[in-house]
């Protein structure tokens, strides 16, 4: 035990904590090199350890992201083939529903006979019919819009009649921008816009 203690001293020998200078670490007691070279030693160590944690770490949140975006995208595929049936049932019924709606819209043939039917309604409420007529067509996105120019004279409940007559057409047409004026007798002056409407088949 003395020896090892003798050559501990030996080790620290004419070291002094207050002259240490980096400068002449080459001079330093060989005790206190290798305590130095021992704490660099593990702070190299301790600093690659940290580092490679902290990588490995960062990696494990990315997968945990990942991990949680498949589990939404699985979520949502095995909603969409849950409701498959549903859905394309949902999509049969619209085509149905779209194919009712063109059958309600004329064809070039039939316009003619949807401006017979709208002076014969006229005609039948009682009204002086002063004109129907087609208007230049206007293309929208899906459909062409097929204006229908109309003036007619009568009483209050015959524009009436009339109105109620044409709105009942089995084609879809729909009434914009009317006016009503005196015209005399009692009677009044109506000027109105119908509209009907084309698929478009030409997108």
């Amino acid at each position: 035990m003395s020896v090892s203690m003798d050559g501990l001293k030996n080790a620290f020998k004419g070291f002094d904590p207050n002259d240490m200078d980096i400068n002449s670490a080459g001079n330093w007691p060989v005790g206190i090199k290798a305590i130095v070279y021992l704490l660099l030693f593990s702070a190299i160590i301790g600093a690659g350890i940290y580092f490679l944690i902290l990588d490995k770490h960062k990696s494990v949140e990315r997968e945990i992201v990942k991990e949680r975006e498949l589990k939404q995208q699985f979520e949502s595929k095995a909603f969409q083939v849950a409701n498959l049936a549903a859905l394309r049932k949902q999509m049969a019924d619209v085509e149905g529903r779209f194919a009712e709606l063109l059958k309600q819209l004329p064809t070039d043939k039939e316009v003619p006979g949807l401006l017979e039917d709208i002076t014969a309604i006229g005609k039948s409420a009682g009204l002086d019919i002063d004109t129907i007529a087609l208007q230049a067509e206007r293309k929208a996105q899906f459909y062409v819009e097929l204006p229908i120019s109309i003036q007619v004279r009568g009483t209050y409940h015959q524009m009436g009649e009339f109105v109620s007559g044409v709105a009942a057409i089995k084609r879809i047409v729909t009434l914009h921008d009317y006016s009503l004026k005196p015209s005399g007798s009692g009677q009044l002056t109506m000027n109105i816009s119908a509209k009907t409407y084309r698929y478009d088949d030409t997108k």
